[in-house]
């Protein structure tokens, strides 16, 4: 059997916050909406995004909810042009969330950009375009 990941779950301060973020600003699909955890459709042939408390995200897990600075993960959405890159930074911006890089051209003859959501996890968005 391989390994697949079929859901993405994010520990959130605030799940109505990123909700608004994911949902209303990036076009996200409510895939479910409860209390405190929301799953959401990134998508056609896309893992599912689960937005959940934090403070109970670590309590599933069994961990210590203290924790800050760089996660060590980052998340990418490779696009098939820079004006496709421009508009997700653009969005990701106007839904509350913050450009950490600002969107250029790489060495590697590529386009990208990193933006952060509200809770500080990490979207590089690039095109080989």
């Amino acid at each position: 059997m391989s390994l697949q990941v079929n859901a993405i779950m994010l520990g959130v301060k605030d799940v109505n916050r990123a909700k608004k973020f994911y949902v209303d600003g990036l076009g996200c699909a409510t895939d479910q909406d409860f209390p405190g955890f929301v799953r959401c459709s990134l998508g056609e042939g896309s893992s599912m995004l689960a937005l959940y408390e934090w403070e109970a995200a670590a309590q599933d897990a069994g961990v210590s909810p203290e924790g800050s600075g760089f996660r060590g993960v980052s998340f990418h959405y490779i696009t098939d042009s820079r004006e496709a890159v421009d508009e997700v930074m653009r969005k990701a911006e106007a839904a509350g969330g913050a450009v950490v890089r600002a969107a250029a051209g790489a060495q590697w003859g590529g386009y990208f950009g990193y933006f952060s959501d509200p809770d500080g996890y990490l979207w590089k968005v690039a095109t080989n375009a």
